[in-house]
C-alpha cells in the first residue's frame, strides 16, 4: 500500500530541496537561519534524509542485541516510580506514603534516606511495613558509609517475609564518586574500598543492584547531555575497575550496577542520549572482557530534570514534566520518576505526587507508550543525534585518585601528543576533581583500562574529536 502511494511521486533529491531552500531564503545565510548549533558542540541540519544514515553503524540491530541501542528488552515496560522523604527518621510517615502510591498506581518505591546513619531492623521493619517485597521493588536514595548495615537489615526483613533470594529486587545508591565530585572528598577514608563490601553483602541476591552511578547529579550541576554521559560512564567504569582489582569478575561486577539519568526538555536530543548509553556502556562493559551478554545490558533508571523546574510559575513543570517523560519512555529506559512540579520550594502534597504518577500512568494505559519497542526507530534525526552524541561522550574519562599533571594546558598539551586528536578546550580549575581521560581511538589501538591511563587533574577536557 505504501510502495503505491509513494509510486504516485516523483522522487526528489537532496539537490532540488537545497535549491528551493536557497530560494526561500532570499539571499539570507544558509548556516545561521537554518543550521542550529548545539551546547555539545555539533550542528543540526533542517532536514535529514535517509542519506544521512549511510554512516550511522547498528541501524539493522534488533531490541534486545548488543550494543542495545534500541533497547536491552524486547518489550517497552519500564516502572513507574515514586520516592518518598525518609532522611530524619520519619519511617512511619514514608511508609503510609509509599504503601497509599503503590495503591495508585506506582509501580516500584524510592526511600530517601540518611546513608550516614544505620538503620536498624525495626525501624526497616516500620519503612516496609504493607510492602511485599516478593512483588515491589524497594530502591534507596542517599546510601553512603552506613550502607552495608542499612543493606544487611533490608536483607533480614526481606528474609522474614520469605523472599527468594532469587526474586528479591531492589537498588542501593552507593556513590562515593558523587560526593567526591560535588564535595571535593569522600565521606570517608574507606568509601571507595567499600564498593566491594557493599556488593559482598548482596551476593546471593542476583536481582539487587548496590552501585548507583548518579549522573544525574551532572545535569542537576547545568551539565550538557555529552558531559552527563560522558563523566557518567567514567564513574561506572572506575567502579568497574575497583570491584575486578578486588577479585570480581567483570560480569559480577556490571550486574551490580545502575545508572540514573536525568531527561531534560530537549525532546529528540534525550531520547538519542538514552540510546547513546546503552552503546557506550555496553562496548565498555564488552572491551573490560564480559563473558555474558546480560552484564552488557545497562540497567536505567531516569528522573525529570531538577535543573528545568521552576519556582515562579510552577504549574509549568506540569508540562515540561510531561514531555521529559516521554522521551525517557519512547528511549527504553527500565523505571522513570517524574518529579511532582512543586518539588523544588516545598515537600509535594497528594495533589502534586497524584499529577506526577499520572503523567506516566496516561503515557501507559492511553497512549500505549509501553505496548511498541524503540517507536522512535526510523527517525533519522534520532540516529543522527545519537551518534553525534556517541562520538562526543565516547572520550570515556575515567575517575581516579592520583595526578600527574598540575595545570589544564599541560593536561591538554599531553593529551594532544598522546592521542592524536584535536583537543577542543579544558575548563576552568576544579579544586577535588580527580579524572583520567582517554579516547576510543586508542582502546582500538591495544589500550587496556586497567593499566594505560591518562592522568589529570584540576583541568577537566570538555571535548575530543576523533
Amino acid at each position: 500500500m505504501a510502495e503505491k502511494l509513494f509510486a504516485e511521486f516523483p522522487p526528489v533529491s537532496t539537490q532540488q530541496w537545497e535549491e528551493v531552500i536557497t530560494k526561500d531564503l532570499k539571499g539570507a545565510d544558509y548556516e545561521k537561519k537554518l543550521v542550529w548549533r548545539t551546547q555539545d558542540g555539533f550542528s543540526v541540519r533542517p532536514y535529514y534524509r535517509e542519506e544521512d544514515l549511510k554512516n550511522v553503524k547498528h541501524m539493522g540491530s534488533e531490541p534486545g542485541t548488543f550494543p542495545f541501542v534500541r533497547g536491552t528488552k524486547d518489550d517497552n515496560n519500564w516502572q513507574i516510580r515514586q520516592d518518598y522523604c525518609a532522611c530524619e527518621g520519619n519511617y512511619a510517615e514514608a511508609n503510609a506514603q509509599a504503601v497509599d502510591g503503590l495503591k495508585k498506581g506506582v509501580e516500584t518505591v524510592g526511600f530517601c534516606i540518611n546513608g550516614k546513619q544505620p538503620i536498624s531492623k525495626a525501624e526497616m521493619e516500620t519503612l516496609l511495613k504493607g510492602i511485599d517485597l516478593n512483588k515491589v521493588q524497594v530502591n534507596f536514595e542517599g546510601c553512603c558509609c552506613a550502607t552495608v548495615e542499612i543493606i544487611n537489615s533490608f536483607l533480614a526483613v526481606a528474609k522474614e517475609q520469605g523472599v527468594k533470594p532469587a526474586e528479591l529486587r531492589a537498588t542501593f545508591d552507593y556513590d562515593p564518586l558523587r560526593g567526591l565530585n560535588k564535595h571535593g572528598k569522600f565521606c570517608s577514608d574507606k568509601s571507595l574500598a567499600n564498593v566491594k563490601a557493599v556488593v559482598d553483602a548482596v551476593k546471593d541476591y542476583p536481582k539487587v543492584r548496590v552501585i548507583g552511578v548518579e549522573a544525574y547529579a551532572l545535569n542537576d550541576a547545568g551539565s550538557t547531555i555529552s558531559q552527563e554521559l560522558g563523566f557518567g560512564l567514567a564513574m561506572g567504569s572506575e567502579y568497574l575497575s575497583v570491584l575486578t582489582d578486588a577479585g570480581l569478575s567483570v560480569d559480577e561486577a556490571a550486574e551490580r550496577i545502575q545508572f540514573t539519568f536525568a531527561v531534560s526538555s530537549t525532546y529528540f536530543m534525550e531520547i538519542a542520549k538514552f540510546r547513546a548509553a546503552r552503546m557506550l556502556w555496553a562496548n565498555i562493559v564488552k572491551d573490560y572482557g564480559a563473558k555474558e551478554l546480560c552484564a552488557e545490558k545497562m540497567k536505567i533508571h531516569a528522573v525529570t530534570s531538577r535543573w528545568n523546574q521552576t519556582v515562579y510559575d510552577s504549574y509549568v513543570n506540569m508540562l515540561r514534566g510531561t514531555t521529559e517523560a516521554m522521551s525517557a519512555a519512547i528511549a527504553g529506559v527500565d523505571s522513570l520518576e517524574v518529579l511532582p512540579f512543586d518539588f523544588l520550594y516545598r515537600e509535594p502534597n497528594e495533589f502534586s505526587n497524584r499529577i506526577a504518577r499520572n503523567v506516566q500512568i496516561i503515557l501507559k494505559e492511553e497512549s500505549h507508550f509501553d505496548k511498541v519497542v524503540d517507536r522512535r526507530g526510523t527517525s533519522s534525526i534520532k540516529w543522527n543525534f545519537q551518534n553525534s552524541f556517541g562520538q562526543q561522550s565516547g572520550l570515556l574519562p575515567y575517575w581516579i585518585a592520583d595526578t600527574d599533571f598540575a595545570t589544564a594546558p599541560e593536561v591538554v598539551q599531553a593529551l594532544q601528543k598522546r592521542c592524536d586528536h584535536p583537543v577542543i578546550g579544558y575548563s576552568d580549575p576544579l579544586p577535588g576533581v580527580y579524572t583520567a581521560i582517554q579516547g576510543w581511538w586508542d582502546r582500538r589501538h591495544g589500550w587496556k583500562p586497567e593499566t594505560d591511563w591518562m592522568l589529570l587533574s584540576y583541568g577537566v577536557v570538555t571535548g575530543i574529536y576523533f
